[in-house]
């Protein structure tokens, strides 16, 4: 992840895991998260957003590496790059998951997405309800602080309007499936920052509501690969 955009979220509701963490880069975008209205941010005119990240015809894949523009030796280069990085994200990630494993006592904490991102989903339903996020933030006490920072370091470079579109079109659908509270994304300094809820420090959003839980599963396929979690 470059450490300008990097985001987690808090326990109980995904789309918080962001404030959670304790590291730096995370609350630089966390903060983001603050302010505007309930239907926030730009308007909901939405760009073509890919239900899965990885759908073809796409220029890059949802982390900004992109496909390369250039032909012969250069395109190649490009290419092999891209794949070091891939490569770096995803042995980061792992390393950060067996500590997880070892040092924090989760021995069920799931093997990362092949595209290196974790996997949330199954990430929540090791969460401690009555605990303080430690499944989101390194473990108890930051055990595995520095393997999560290595890891959100090693993340390729994401394409930020490709990362907003996908949020903006995820906080349309919130709203359009009852969420009537749900917060635009917002772009600041060129990074894509979450949307959701609209007041952090004071909740508004139910998160355990019947309806709350509906939406998310009717829109998750709206948020691309490595942004579910954020909002």
């Amino acid at each position: 992840m470059t450490t300008t955009s990097r985001r987690a979220p808090l326990p109980g509701a995904p789309r918080i895991r962001l404030v959670a963490l304790a590291a730096a880069p995370l609350l630089a975008l966390a903060v983001g998260c603050g302010g505007g209205d309930d239907g926030g941010g730009k308007d909901d005119r939405v760009a073509s957003v890919p239900e899965k990240s990885g759908s073809s015809g796409s220029k890059d894949d949802g982390t900004g590496a992109g496909s390369g523009s250039g032909s012969g030796s250069g395109g190649k280069a490009a290419g092999s790059a891209d794949k070091t990085g891939k490569s770096a994200f995803f042995d980061a990630q792992m390393t950060y998951v067996r500590c997880m494993r070892t040092k924090a006592g989760l021995k069920d904490y799931p093997d990362p997405k092949l595209s290196g991102h974790l996997d949330f989903p199954a990430i929540e339903k090791l969460v401690d309800p009555d605990g303080g996020g430690e499944e989101y933030k390194g473990g108890k006490n930051g055990v595995c602080k520095d393997e999560l920072l290595a890891a959100m370091n090693a993340e390729p470079k994401r394409d930020q309007q490709r990362d907003y579109e996908s949020m903006l079109a995820h906080a349309k659908c919130m709203r359009d499936k009852g969420v009537s509270l749900f917060r635009n994304p917002t772009m600041a300094d060129g990074n894509a920052q979450p949307g959701g809820e609209p007041d952090p420090a004071s909740p508004r959003i139910d998160t355990d509501s019947p309806l709350y839980k509906q939406a998310r599963e009717a829109c998750a396929a709206k948020l691309l690969d490595g942004l579910d979690g954020m909002q």
